[in-house]
C-alpha cells in the first residue's frame, strides 16, 4: 500500500500538509499522531499477552487432567 508512494509522493504529501496546517501546527499533529501510535502499540501488546496467558492457562489445564 504505502510502498507505491515513493519519494515524490511523500514530498507532495508533506508540502500539502504544510500548506493546509501551517508550520506551527504540523509538529503538534506529528506529536499527537506519535502518541496515538504508541498507545495503539501498547494496547496491542497487552491484548496479545492476555491472549497468550489464556492460551497457556488452557494448555496447562488440559495437560493436568
Amino acid at each position: 500500500m504505502l510502498s507505491n508512494i515513493g519519494v515524490p509522493g511523500l514530498i507532495l504529501i508533506l508540502v500539502l500538509a504544510l500548506i493546509i496546517f501551517g508550520p506551527k501546527k504540523l509538529p503538534e499533529i506529528g506529536r499527537a499522531f506519535g502518541q496515538t501510535l504508541r498507545e495503539f502499540k501498547k494496547s496491542t501488546r497487552e491484548l496479545t499477552s492476555d491472549v497468550m496467558e489464556e492460551f497457556e492457562d488452557d494448555k496447562n489445564k488440559k495437560t493436568v487432567k
